[in-house]
């Protein structure tokens, strides 16, 4: 009796085992890898402002043109004088990444009640970051009103750089 009621509990022993594993037998795994790409801050340096030097305004009005490159326009009826330049800026940020630049499309210069505005042209609109040499520039086109008030004329500007 003893031998029968043993194999009785080894054989519900085994039934219990292989019901356990019969799910396990069914089941599949996989696995995933989490990851995270950390890149440096970007970084937007002005080295160059934007100079249109001295106009002599005119009896009509007229534009004065500084191109991403420096090189001045002079428009009809005004007078240049003077070095002008293209607003310089440097960025800096991980090496390899794409990047978006965006300049507003016109600045507003002031001088006390007196103003003029200037439709503003970027170098780029994007680069691929290098180890060195992330420069671009802004130029732009001053709108000059007939005999325009003299004075020293100033206005700011925003670039903004982003990650793509």
């Amino acid at each position: 009796m003893r031998t029968t009621g043993m194999k009785r509990a080894l054989a519900g022993a085994a039934i219990a085992a292989f019901a356990m594993n019969a799910s396990a037998a069914h089941a599949a795994q996989a696995t995933a890898t989490a990851k995270a790409k950390i890149l440096a801050p970007l970084t937007i340096a002005n080295s160059t402002d934007l100079d249109f030097a001295t106009i002599v305004s005119g009896a009509t009005a007229s534009t004065v043109t500084v191109s991403t490159a420096g090189a001045v326009g002079c428009g009809s009826g005004l007078t240049c004088i003077g070095t002008t330049s293209a607003a310089g800026f440097n960025l800096g940020g991980t090496t390899g990444q794409a990047v978006t630049i965006s300049v507003p499309s016109t600045v507003s210069l002031n001088s006390g009640a007196n103003s003029m505005t200037a439709a503003l042209t970027s170098s780029a609109t994007s680069m691929t970051l290098a180890a060195s040499g992330n420069s671009f520039s802004v130029g732009g086109t001053l709108s000059v009103g007939a005999n325009q008030a003299a004075g020293n004329y100033s206005g700011t500007f925003a670039v903004t750089a982003n990650y793509q």
